[in-house]
């Protein structure tokens, strides 16, 4: 895909809104407008918001907010389920369910409302990079992080919706200290030099669509 002069809508959490860089241009976000020349790169990234609906999450869950975002966009990018694990309250659910209240329903609803609201736009998801402490259970569903990014893949898949599988390649490893140290020192959100990995692999990733 020829990236100069298109418009993506990139939907995510504090990372896609940049916490963890030194300041905007370190942002991954920022860095794909840049680099590939994009004519628009709009943030949509709020930070602590979760795929899935909260009791009190005020709109703000991915599975919902979607359907603010700009409708011209030629990419949709979508990097999240980090918060899901973390401290999401909602239940993991089961693959057959299609509304927002469960982990697996709002991955369904999201995947299938940006297909619908963006018909001519390609769609791609990233799974979440690992972070430190990943295999503790989470605090909503006592279930290990990979849980969240294997249900996010299998949804994808069933949409035939590419994944940057950040989680299987991006090489940010917190739990490894030195790598901690270099790009995610708060064992959560990636550094500028994590940001920068982050914005190579996607604009690769896209390239090569």
């Amino acid at each position: 895909m020829e990236l100069k002069g298109k418009k993506i809508n990139f939907l995510g959490d504090s990372i896609t809104e940049g916490v963890g860089a030194t300041d905007p241009e370190a942002m991954y976000v920022n860095i794909v407008k840049h680099d590939a020349e994009l004519a628009e790169a709009r943030n949509y990234g709020i930070s602590g918001t979760r795929i899935a609906r909260q009791s009190n999450d005020e709109g703000s869950a991915y599975c919902d907010r979607y359907k603010k975002m700009d409708d011209d966009a030629d990419v949709v990018v979508v990097f999240g389920g980090t918060n899901d694990y973390g401290h999401g309250e909602a239940p993991i659910g089961l693959s057959t369910d299609r509304t927002g209240d469960t982990y697996y329903g709002a991955c369904h609803e999201l995947i299938r409302g940006l297909i619908e609201k963006y018909p001519s736009a390609t769609i791609v998801v990233m799974t979440p990079i690992h972070r430190e402490n990943e295999d503790a259970p989470s605090m909503g569903n006592g279930k290990p992080m990979q849980l969240y990014v294997d249900i996010l893949r299998e949804v994808c898949e069933k949409y035939s919706v590419p994944v940057l599988d950040l989680w299987a390649s991006s090489g940010i490893v917190p739990d490894v200290p030195s790598n901690k140290e270099k790009l995610c020192p708060d064992g959560l959100h990636p550094c500028n030099e994590g940001n920068r990995i982050i914005a190579s692999r996607l604009i690769g990733f896209l390239r090569a669509l």
